[in-house]
């Protein structure tokens, strides 16, 4: 037979759904992000978010052009997957984050962590956070830049240094909840984080269980190690990362489990984890490792969770 059979990318499970118009809906759903970052950020965050695209879809095009397989497959004209990785890229940058980093977080994350595996649907780690944590280690001072928030009498004017409330400034938590805090870019805006979360759930593009798991297990142990306090609980939510963490990058169907209870285990992982960091190390956010660690277990959470099938054994 002369015949082949093609798949389509990772994970093969049946749906009417294509990868380009689920990664154009995660564009869609981090739109209010963006506007957010744009409205309290300035002109910086607009370039930020814009080069940070620009850079990862012309990598990923430059890549496949140098392979022979056209320009047009990487630009994200097709799949749109390099400029959401760019996106997310500059959400988890803070405002005041050389435009080179950007270039290179992007390079890290279509390069190392994403074409290296082979592509999308191949990649074990989360792209965007894998970049992350390439420039933190090697630019910590940069990653730790924050900035305070602008007006708009002086959204044109430079951004001044700041700190975020995990690091000791002081914000109320409507503050927080609104996004009038420091930190990066797409990370101190809860209800705009919300806003695109619940589309993404409505369009079915990511399942409950997991940012529910995250976020359920970061409150009770943020309960349970503050002496009972629900600010404490509401604080640790709003600050940091977590929240857009939990929503936007757990979340990734590529490199979360498929199963229900995997996915329910994979968040509650993830919480532990993040929680742990913010409370017993040096280290102020856990969010990156979390769930790159997560990542990692992924393999081992499917083998114990995909339904036994009839006369199989389960885990074999």
């Amino acid at each position: 037979m002369s015949d082949k059979l093609l798949t389509g990318h990772a994970p093969h499970i049946l749906g009417g759904k294509s990868v380009s118009s689920i990664m154009w809906d995660v564009i869609i759903a981090l739109i209010p992000v963006s506007l957010v970052s744009i409205y309290y950020f300035g002109l910086k965050a607009l370039i930020l978010i814009l080069v940070s695209m620009a850079s990862a879809m012309i990598i990923e095009g430059a890549f496949f052009a140098i392979r022979g397989k056209g320009i047009k497959h990487g630009l994200g004209i097709r799949d749109g997957s390099a400029a959401v990785t760019g996106l997310l890229i500059a959400l988890i940058l803070p405002p005041t984050a050389p435009l080179w980093l950007a270039v290179i977080a992007s390079a890290v994350a279509i390069l190392l962590a994403k074409q290296a595996y082979g592509g999308i649907g191949n990649n074990i780690f989360n792209p965007a956070l894998v970049a992350r944590a390439f420039v933190f280690m090697a630019w910590p001072s940069l990653m730790t830049a924050w900035s305070n928030p602008l007006t708009i009498s002086n959204w044109l004017a430079d951004l001044t240094s700041g700190a975020t409330p995990l690091g000791g400034a002081e914000h109320s938590l409507f503050e927080m909840f609104l996004g009038n805090t420091g930190g990066s870019l797409g990370e101190t805006s809860a209800l705009a984080i919300i806003v695109g979360g619940l589309y993404l759930l409505l369009k079915g593009h990511i399942d409950w269980r997991i940012p529910v798991g995250y976020l359920g297990t970061a409150a009770v142990f943020a309960f349970f190690t503050s002496k009972f306090s629900f600010y404490d609980v509401a604080f640790n939510l709003l600050a940091g990362g977590m929240l857009f963490a939990a929503v936007f990058m757990a979340t990734d169907m590529v490199t979360s489990p498929t199963t229900k209870t995997g996915r329910l285990i994979f968040g509650i992982g993830c919480g532990l984890i993040t929680m742990f960091v913010r409370k017993y190390a040096s280290a102020p956010e856990g969010v990156t490792y979390a769930i790159l660690f997560m990542n990692a277990l992924v393999p081992i959470i499917e083998r114990y969770t995909v339904p036994k099938t009839f006369g199989g054994v389960k885990g074999a």
